[in-house]
């Protein structure tokens, strides 16, 4: 591989990974945007929602940048499919989770509602509740990336075939993205988990999967730009940076090659989210040993 090359297959992890630390910079820059997005931690810690704002922009640079020419014909085609949808479903899961930010359950009334269930539940009741509005919206993306995907796929796709294949898809990033957002509940814990999600496809698909590497690649830069402010209690991620960070960790699964690998992505994280309607995620690890010591690494003590 020339020199070239390789620079430009660096070049969305490169610059996502720069652009969440430039964004987070400049956000603590302003006194009064610091205001805005301030927020309380699980420790009674403030710390800024910048965190989440920075990861959006890392996140989706990955998405719009990781076409770059990888190769002729149908895997050039194949790249810039997993590129737009990578961005069309990061830009969707950032906008849902930044008015879910922002409300800060403002707009669900004295009795907001928790989980899929209950935000589910709530539409059907004709209210339109801002986790429920997260659904929609980040659904939409994840279908419109799932479809652009599919389009993309060097092998043809026609009719039921091709519904299932996007709807697998579509499964494999929406269900990611909610499954981040549900870890984000202690310093560190979304990013870690999106690193560890996003490694084994960004350090051995590059020559089988190129696309699906650049993103898992993006994925582990913009992580490892965001986790030291993470762990330090001085930014979170909130919805808009979890849902984020798990939409790209979703998109490099939903654009590799391998059917059986989109499906046990798409399996899994629906799993997780109905998992956690009926168990505790962090008392699950709680009770692990190798999984409380992964999760307390890294973080504040005092």
């Amino acid at each position: 591989m020339t020199t070239p090359q390789r620079a430009l297959d660096l070049l969305p992890a490169v610059a996502g990974g720069s652009l969440v630390g430039t964004v987070s910079r400049v956000l603590a820059r302003s006194p009064r945007l610091e205001a805005v997005l301030e927020r309380e931690n699980f420790h009674g810690r403030r710390v800024s929602l910048r965190g989440g704002l920075a990861m959006a922009a890392g996140t989706t640079a990955v998405g719009l940048l990781a076409a770059r020419p990888v190769a002729q014909g149908e895997g050039a085609r194949v790249a810039q499919a997993a590129a737009l949808g990578a961005a069309v479903a990061t830009t969707a899961a950032g906008a849902a989770g930044l008015v879910d930010d922002l409300d800060q359950g403002a707009h669900d009334g004295e009795a907001p509602a928790k989980g899929l269930k209950g935000h589910l539940g709530a539409l059907a009741r004709g209210r339109v509740t801002t986790g429920a509005l997260k659904i929609l919206v980040i659904g939409a993306g994840s279908a419109v990336a799932g479809a652009v995907m599919t389009a993309a796929d060097p092998r043809p796709h026609r009719g039921l075939g091709g519904l299932v294949d996007a709807g697998v898809r579509t499964v494999a990033i929406a269900s990611w993205a909610n499954v981040h957002n549900l870890l984000d509940l202690r310093p560190g814990r979304a990013l870690k988990a999106a690193g560890l999600l996003a490694a084994p496809m960004a350090l051995t698909q590059a020559r089988r999967a190129p696309a699906s590497a650049a993103l898992a690649g993006g994925t582990l830069a913009c992580c490892a730009a965001g986790l030291r402010e993470d762990l330090a209690e001085q930014t979170m991620l909130g919805d808009t940076g979890a849902n984020t960070v798990g939409a790209l960790a979703g998109a490099s699964l939903a654009s590799h090659p391998s059917p059986v690998l989109r499906l046990t992505s798409a399996c899994a994280g629906t799993a997780l989210v109905l998992a956690s309607e009926k168990i505790s995620f962090s008392g699950v690890i709680a009770r692990t040993p190798a999984l409380a010591a992964l999760d307390a690494l890294g973080r504040r003590e005092d």
